[in-house]
This record gives structure tokens, sequence and C-alpha cells, in this order.
């Protein structure tokens, strides 16, 4: 007769069982790294509203989580799942760790790594993987977001085919904007929407950060303004040309999303928990009150539906069978459930929830911003519209 599972409040599914040797492995060795170096950091951080990129990008290198789910030129080449478990513990630190993390690894490496040349991928691909080099992606500008076919940003060639560009135009929110070594920036040309990569220091690139974010504060967020900026001929990739080349790199990036915020909704409903536990009112814990319980298992019951969802398209993914509809529903679910458990988890603290001393208001905070990018909520609510009747209500 099998052993009853031991109850794992913080799994109590025990969905991590589902997960392979290996997984579980990345998703430990990720846990204990943020634990140590994390943890104790992250409220002073988001207070300051500063995040020292330049020291962890290499630290997150030699942990291997810098492009892991891409194969050679220093990446791991892990699959779906273990890239899933390693975003969802970097999230259960902070949304802005793993935030850098999805921008380095599934926009702007994974950019280069699909659509870049041999020359490209040998520049830049292995001093990214190891941390010593950082990338940003431009796609979203001042006022086009959901709307990329619009853009404003242009490209213009000078002299014949082999002759350099000229790129003009501006991006807007731009993770890691002001520090990346290399910018992919996405602009319009007479072929249509390309990429190009725009190396620190360019003349005419210039980089200002957003201040005054009540989100994200643990992140670096730009503006890019391109004035004539002259780029040689192989400044762009030239294995894709349209909005395929962004929009796929965006898809990586929200299937990072979508297990991210499993793990931001668990640090949350963990800390309830643990809370409860010792908060003492009427002269006993208040997790011994109907109403805190029934909050604390509202919490449990969203964290392990997001959990299964999450590791069910890892394995789509893996399997190949995976396609934009599902990460649009792993995303606008678990970032919907993932801020409901932050706003429960705020009210079982109290007045101690609005404090750095606890993750839970940081969480909610951070999880306003991962509602609204890599697709706001109504345009992953279209996506998956049209899927199911074959309408299209973008236009």
């Amino acid at each position: 007769m099998t052993k009853p599972t031991r109850i794992d409040p913080s799994d109590l599914l025990a969905v991590g069982d589902l997960l392979s040797d290996e997984e579980r492995l990345i998703r430990d060795t990720v846990r204990r790294f943020t634990e140590e170096r994390i943890r104790p950091h992250i409220g002073d951080w988001f207070e300051r509203g500063v995040f020292p990129a330049r020291e962890l990008a290499p630290e997150l290198g030699a942990l291997g989580v810098l492009g892991m789910h891409l194969d050679g030129y220093g990446c791991a080449g892990a699959d779906a799942v273990a890239y899933g478990v390693a975003c969802m513990e970097l999230e259960a630190a902070d949304s802005g760790l793993r935030s850098f993390v999805s921008v380095q690894g599934s926009l702007a490496m994974r950019s280069i790594h699909a659509f870049g040349s041999e020359e490209q991928k040998q520049r830049w691909l292995p001093g990214m993987a190891a941390g010593e080099l950082i990338g940003c992606f431009g796609l979203t500008e001042p006022d086009f977001g959901s709307d990329p076919a619009n853009m404003r940003t242009r490209a213009v060639r000078k002299g014949g085919e082999a002759g350099d560009w000229v790129l003009s135009g501006s991006k807007m929110w731009i993770t890691n904007g002001s520090i990346a070594d290399v910018a992919v920036v996405w602009a319009q040309t007479e072929e249509g929407v390309r990429g190009f990569l725009v190396e620190r220091g360019t003349r005419g690139l210039t980089a200002t950060d957003v201040h005054g974010k009540l989100s994200l504060r643990a992140s670096v967020t730009s503006e890019l303004a391109f004035d004539d900026v002259v780029l040689p001929a192989d400044a762009v990739l030239p294995g894709v040309v349209g909005l395929r080349g962004p929009l796929s790199s965006l898809n990586e990036a929200r299937y990072g999303i979508l297990w991210g915020t499993v793990g931001a909704a668990r640090d949350c409903y963990t800390a309830a928990l643990d809370y409860a536990k010792s908060r003492i009112q009427f002269d006993r814990p208040i997790a011994g009150f109907q109403l805190t319980q029934q909050k604390l298992v509202e919490m449990m019951l969203e964290v392990e539906k997001a959990y299964l969802v999450a590791l069910r398209i890892g394995r789509l993914k893996e399997e190949g069978a995976a396609r934009p509809p599902h990460v649009s529903f792993g995303k606008l679910n678990n970032v919907r459930a993932a801020l409901e458990i932050a706003r429960s988890a705020r009210t079982v603290l109290g007045a101690n929830g609005i404090t750095t001393e606890y993750p839970v208001l940081r969480h909610a905070n951070n999880l306003e911003s991962v509602l609204t990018y890599e697709g706001t909520s109504e345009i992953h609510t279209l996506v998956l519209g049209e899927a199911i009747t074959g309408e299209s209500a973008y236009r």
C-alpha cells in the first residue's frame, strides 16, 4: 500500500513531485541563490529604487539562468519546464529579478540566437550568457504598445544594399535600457519590420531612466532615443522580416512570466500563512479563525491551479505543441490569480503588510506591471477569444 503523501502547505498537491530530478535540482539551486543573495536586500533595493544589475549579472551567469533555454554559445540548453521553475524561483524573490533574466535571455539573446548571423551570435551570446554583457529589447514606443505594427521608429538604408542604416525614433519602458551593452531594436524599413543591434555608446543613442515608479522599483526601466543613429550594414538581424521576429521572442518572455507569477503568488501565500500562525489576537493565532482560514485556503487553491497550468503548458512546449493561445492562457490566468492572492495576503498581514519587511505589497505593486507588459490582459483575452471563436476582434 502506498504511504500517504506528506502534506506540504506550500504545495499541497505535491505538484513538485511531477518534476524530474534535474528540474527539482534547478528549482532548489535557484531558490537557494535567491535566499542567500537577493532576499536579504530586495526590500531595500525596492525602497531605494535601485537594482545592482552589473554586480548580479555575472552571478546569474554563473548560476546558468541567462539564456538557459537556448542551445550553444555558452547557454545551458535546458528544457522548457526547467527554465520555467527557474523563473518561478526568481520571481518569488522579486519580479524585477525575473524581468532582468527574461529580457536578457528570452528577448535580447533569443532574438540574436534565432535571427542573428553567426558572427552576431559569436560576438554577443557567450558574453551575455556569462553575464559579462547586458542586453535589452526595444519594441514598445511611447504611443504604440499593443499595436507595434504602427511603430514610428524607422531605419533607412543609405548607399544601396551594402550601405549603412540610419535609425530614428524612440522606444519606451525598456528594461535594462540604460545599462545595456547592446539593444535589440525593432524598426520599420522599406522591407518591413527589421531588428537592429545597437551597441552602447553609439553616437545619437540616448538612454534616460524612468523615475517615480511605484512598481518594479528594483528594476532599470528606460526610454531609448535614436537621433539619426548610423549603423553598419551588418547591424541588422538577417534572419527575419516582419513582426514575427519580435512577437516570437515576446512569446518566449510571456512563457517565463506565466511561471514567474506562480512564484510571486506562492511567496505571498506562504508569507500570509506564516504570519497568521504566529500573530496572536484574542488569545490565539489568527490562523485559528474561520475567515482567515478561508483566505488562506483560497490562496492555496489558486497557487496550485496556477502551478498546474504552468506545468501543463511547459510540457506542451517541450513536445513542440504549445501555441501562442496556450501561453496567453497561462499569462492571463496566472497573473490575475497572483494579483488576487497578493491583495488577499496583504489583508492577513494587516498594517504590517504595507512595509518592505514583508514581501506582499512589493509583489502586489510589481504584479500591476506584470499584468500590463508582454501583452496586456485585454490583448490576451482577445487572443483567446479568437482561438475559441475563430473571429478576430482586434480591428
